[in-house]
């Protein structure tokens, strides 16, 4: 049974990750919804752009696990003075990588948006929304970074601060962009893209300014990571780039696999994605407070605990996601309405809306444990699963049942919704082994 005292722990970090996450895609919901007014092709540009942006930026966003991994771990081996040594290194690889592979993805967008997506009329509204999203790979870096410093020494509502301010200053300048209000020429699908870089600069700087004002006495910008923590963090963020990186790449040809389908398929996907990217988030935030557990758990040399502390945190995400999931379960036509406005598309989404409001539940499960494994150093095993059942399970199953045997948008979500679930279960039987407890970090 989980314990009320152990119940709290896990609400107390988790929350605060919870609602900034929440807040991130009720941002994307509202670009979406924005977006949605121009029609549908500029709403399937902006979903393939974002998944393909995702791509782009996962070489980046894995710096995230390891600094947040690393500052738990130091955090529960009382070496206060080292906890935002990994930080430094994070926010430094953040600028080395992402940098040269923001200007030549910006250069070649024009050529590659193609091979997802042909449609010329995607294609004319997506390359430059795309643009102007692959400006930010910078921010994106050093603001994962950041996150995972403060999740990791249990100052997540400064993640929370951090994150409404930006999304407040999105929802605004999205608005603006997109629509051209005061004075400013409507950009479409591109003012989108451009409102969400800026606002990710913004970020940043806040993150910046909480840091030099907290972390400074835990080594932020004043002490070099030596190079056996930069190796450390290598060894954990590349894994963890590699899997966001490929994982971003499966959705981009799931996109593909849809589109070949048809485009009305690919605009009902862009907001079940939306939707299901909404429903999860409570399970990645709990995750992430679960990774934050158990590094501190292990730091303190107490594996026991630390594996109590995944099952537990699991234990709460399957409750909060099951909940989140029945909504679509029932309503599924309500959710749908605030997005699409032609009745037979929303009738095309209804069935595959119901499916993944069912399967939520295993996503509460798997979320939590994929992030407690990385929490203990098991970057490699995940990168290993997550890729094997996505590229060799769900990528494959989609096609077949979509455009090869031509069973329709249900089945081909259904087959997402299978490798997931089977995703789940391979972490459920990692983390009961507890070989993740010998890892160093």
């Amino acid at each position: 049974m989980l314990s009320r005292d152990r119940a709290r722990r896990i609400t107390v970090l988790g929350l605060p990750i919870i609602g900034a996450m929440v807040s991130q895609n009720i941002l994307n919901l509202v670009d979406t919804a924005m977006v949605g007014v121009l029609g549908p092709q500029q709403l399937a540009a902006v979903g393939v752009g974002s998944f393909a942006n995702f791509m782009a930026a996962a070489m980046v966003i894995g710096l995230s696990t390891g600094v947040q991994a690393m500052a738990s771990r130091r955090k529960g081996e009382e070496r206060s003075d080292e906890m935002a040594v990994p930080l430094n290194g994070g926010l430094f690889l953040a600028l080395v990588i992402g940098l040269p592979l923001s200007i030549v993805l910006f250069v070649t967008a024009p050529v590659l948006f193609p091979l997802i997506n042909g449609d010329p009329d995607v294609v004319a509204d997506g390359v430059p929304y795309l643009q102007m999203r692959l400006m930010g790979v910078v921010a994106i870096g050093m603001n994962f970074s950041y996150r995972g410093y403060w999740n990791g020494v249990s100052r997540s509502g400064l993640y929370l601060k951090t994150l409404l301010t930006m999304h407040a200053s999105n929802v605004v300048l999205n608005y603006v962009l997109i629509f051209g209000k005061l004075g400013l020429p409507a950009m479409g699908a591109e003012g989108a893209g451009l409102g969400t870089t800026l606002s990710l600069f913004l970020g940043t700087a806040i993150y910046t300014g909480f840091a030099l004002k907290f972390a400074r006495p835990h080594g932020f910008l004043h002490r070099l990571p030596r190079r056996e923590t930069m190796a450390t963090l290598l060894r954990l963020a590349v894994p963890s780039a590699i899997q966001q990186f490929l994982f971003a790449g499966g959705f981009t040809v799931f996109f593909w696999i849809v589109g070949q389908v048809g485009t009305d398929e690919v605009a009902v996907s862009n907001v079940m994605v939306n939707l299901l990217l909404v429903a999860i988030l409570p399970g990645m935030a709990l995750g992430m407070a679960a990774l934050t557990l158990v590094g501190e758990a292990l730091g303190r040399k107490e594996p026991d605990d630390a594996k109590q502390w995944g099952w537990d945190a699991a234990k709460v995400a399957m409750l909060v996601l099951g909940a989140l999931g029945a909504i679509g379960l029932f309503f599924p036509t309500i959710l749908l309405s605030g997005f699409i406005h032609v009745d037979a598309i929303i009738e095309l989404g209804r069935l595959p809306v119901q499916l993944l409001g069912a399967t939520m539940i295993f996503e509460g499960a798997g979320l939590v444990l994929l992030n407690a494994l990385l929490g203990a150093g098991a970057a490699r095993q995940v990168m290993i699963v997550s890729i094997s059942t996505q590229w060799l399970v769900g990528l494959p199953l989609a096609w077949l049942v979509g455009p090869h045997l031509g069973l329709g948008l249900l089945w081909v979500w259904g087959a997402n919704s299978a490798y997931r679930i089977l995703q789940t279960a391979i972490f459920a039987v990692l983390w009961n082994r507890g070989k993740w407890a010998a890892i160093k970090v």
